[in-house]
């Protein structure tokens, strides 16, 4: 990778932030945001409806294209803020996947092997930025964005994608990982919570190591309505 450009991901469950957060660190770092890429996946009709037979199939067409996607971002020679990781659909919704039964253990292995040996020929990000976010934040987000493909979506997904996330981030090593209280900040509108989130930024990605804060332990309920 070209030492001089940065590679930033944002992660997090359904409705944490993620693309707001993009759009707006993006223009505050003068970066390029890249944004998920729309999957036209031929499995997914058949996936909804019969998902144990089809889970496998669907979700190795999304490995493919999201390695596809991640191998175009660390070809671009612009520093990038991504929006989703590759990690997340292996580490998060396949795994949830298989845990619902849906992908059998044979599948799964396998399903893990192909990520594995994809991921470990690729440059990983400069930094992972993780949005915690409560479920409960999460499910008004969602309600108030008013998508109908989402309207289904349950507060037992949720509560496991949230798990899923946790676990993922509290084993992931391949970069630093800046995680943020989703909940407590409105990215869309208050300038000072991407300002904040910018400077730690780039506090991590030129290797200085005083803390200037600790996200966790900052009052917002004080510093802005």
């Amino acid at each position: 990778m070209n030492l001089a450009k940065q590679f930033i991901a944002v992660a997090g469950n359904i409705g944490a932030g993620k693309s707001t957060l993009v759009t707006r660190l993006s223009k505050r770092l003068r970066w390029k945001p890249y944004f998920e890429p729309v999957a036209e996946n031929p499995y997914l009709v058949d996936f909804y409806g019969d998902m144990r037979r089809w889970a496998f199939h669907s979700q190795v067409f999304f490995l493919s294209y999201r390695i596809r996607s991640h191998t175009e971002l660390l070809k671009d020679p612009r520093s990038v803020v991504q929006d989703r990781s590759v990690y997340e659909d292996a580490e998060v919704f396949a795994k949830n996947l298989y845990n619902e039964g849906f992908i059998n253990e044979r599948d799964y292995k396998t399903y893990c092997s192909l990520y594995d040996q994809f991921v470990s020929l690729l440059d990983p990000p400069h930094l992972v930025i993780y949005l915690k976010t409560p479920v409960s934040v999460l499910k008004e987000r969602i309600q108030k964005r008013g998508r109908d493909f989402e309207a289904r979506i349950t507060t037992e997904y949720l509560t496991k994608l949230s798990e899923l996330y946790d676990e993922w981030i509290e084993n992931y090593s391949l970069s630093p990982v800046l995680t943020v209280p989703s909940g407590k900040m409105d990215f869309a509108t208050v300038d000072t919570c991407v300002d904040i989130i910018a400077a730690e930024v780039n506090r991590i990605t030129k290797g200085k190591q005083e803390t200037l804060f600790d996200l966790e332990d900052l009052d917002w309920s004080q510093r802005w309505p």
